[in-house]
């Protein structure tokens, strides 16, 4: 496929500088594209990327602009990676698909079921009973959606999700495990990407909910009754404790956990292989996790966060005895 610079401008806006007809075979990064692709630069620390790139024309900053030109073509926009995304999704819209089949021949979807006409079912995919999937959602292939759960408009779930198993809950009875039959459902909103493999359990008694514009990347766990807001996002890995509340705009690295029945306020941002142990009601950036280091070291240091109590109280005996000679210097 081949598509003109000109029409990148033309349907994403920007100032060009350069050739309109330059005609682009695809998008790449700065270091490996090629006189027919289009890059962009996302941030001034990868200048000289820039100045030695091959590509044809590359999306800028205003404050780049004199650069970029030095080298050659380029689009600014006020916020090149955005543009490039924008970019990104016009080169697909105009690749098309090749498999115009709404609903593959393998797909289960229970006659209890509402599947909107718009929307696209994949191969070997279950819908269950009273399940209702939007308009223009796509379940790629061994997408499952249990009983009762709903799926919102323009929502995209990637191979291998599933969507209401149970919960994880048992009561103890002696000795054993007596289970807590999971009588909630999922709720998902619209605008929501889901990645390859990951679980969100059903609720137990409420529903677990996701809501509008959430993004949620392969393997992570969200427990039941979870309740993620709008336009939160979550990195690789990540798992979410039953119960726990994430409000909106939130960012969840790879890796890290958030333990159930907290509340994490809108805004929050919590750093990669991190543990949230207490609520966060305030918006900023949290990180909670010990360096990595020589193992001798690490070993060294981690028996000294284990003396950290001992040692607070060390330091609390030893400034009271300051303050008293401090307060009747006769008493020494």
């Amino acid at each position: 496929m081949v598509l003109r610079v000109g029409s990148f401008v033309a349907a994403l806006g920007g100032e060009l500088f350069g050739d309109p007809e330059r005609l682009i075979e695809g998008l790449a990064s700065l270091e490996s594209a090629q006189p027919h692709n289009l890059s962009f630069l996302s941030h001034p620390k990868y200048q000289q990327q820039l100045a030695s790139s091959q590509a044809g024309c590359v999306i800028v900053s205003p404050q780049m602009q004199a650069a970029a030109n030095a080298r050659g073509d380029c689009i600014v926009a006020d916020n090149p990676y955005l543009y490039f995304a924008r970019a990104t999704q016009l080169w697909k819209q105009h690749l098309g698909d090749s498999d115009t089949t709404l609903i593959h021949p393998s797909a289960v979807i229970d006659p209890l079921a509402s599947v909107h006409p718009s929307a696209r079912i994949g191969a070997l995919c279950v819908v269950e009973a009273g399940s209702s999937i939007g308009a223009d959602t796509v379940l790629k292939s061994r997408v499952t959606v249990s009983e009762n759960c709903s799926v919102g408009e323009r929502c995209l779930l990637h191979p291998g999700v599933v969507i209401g198993a149970d919960g994880f809950g048992f009561a103890p009875d002696n000795g054993t495990w007596v289970k807590i039959e999971q009588l909630g459902s999922v709720r998902i909103g619209n605008d929501v990407e889901i990645g390859a493999n990951t679980c969100i359990d059903r609720g137990a008694l409420a529903d677990t909910v996701i809501e509008d514009g959430v993004k949620l990347d392969n393997l992570i766990q969200i427990g039941h009754n979870v309740f993620v807001g709008a336009h939160t996002a979550m990195a690789g890995c990540a798992g979410v404790a039953g119960s726990a509340h994430i409000g909106a705009h939130c960012t969840v690295g790879g890796g890290a956990v958030v333990l159930g029945h907290l509340t994490l306020a809108d805004g929050v941002n919590i750093s990669a292989a991190s543990v949230a142990t207490r609520s966060i009601l305030k918006p900023g950036h949290y990180t909670g996790l010990f360096p990595i280091d020589e193992n001798a070291a690490w070993e060294k240091n981690a028996a000294s966060v284990k003396r950290l109590a001992s040692l607070r109280e060390r330091i609390r005996a030893l400034e009271a005895q300051v303050k008293l000679l401090t307060v009747n210097p006769s008493s020494n």
